[in-house]
C-alpha cells in the first residue's frame, strides 16, 4: 500500500474514495478514528491509501480532479 492523499478535510477524502471506487480503484482510509482521540478538532489528518499497483493510475485521478497529493 501507498500513501496517495492527506487531508483534515473529510470531503476531500470520500470525493477522492469515489472518484477511485468509479475506476475501480481499491483504497483504504487510515487515521478516520484519530478524531476520538482529538476531540473532534480536525488536527490530525486522515489518509488514503491505495494499492501499490495501482498507484500511477490513483494518482492520473487526483491530478485530473485537481486534488491536492502528498508530496
Amino acid at each position: 500500500m501507498k500513501e496517495l492523499l492527506r487531508s483534515t478535510d473529510p470531503t476531500v477524502i470520500a470525493f477522492a474514495t469515489v472518484l477511485l471506487n468509479g475506476e475501480n480503484i481499491k483504497c483504504f482510509e487510515v487515521d478516520s478514528n484519530m478524531s476520538i482521540l482529538e476531540g473532534s478538532v480536525g488536527i490530525i489528518p486522515r489518509r488514503l491509501l491505495v494499492r501499490t499497483d495501482d498507484y500511477d493510475r490513483a494518482l492520473t485521478v487526483m491530478r485530473d480532479n485537481q486534488i491536492e497529493l502528498v508530496s
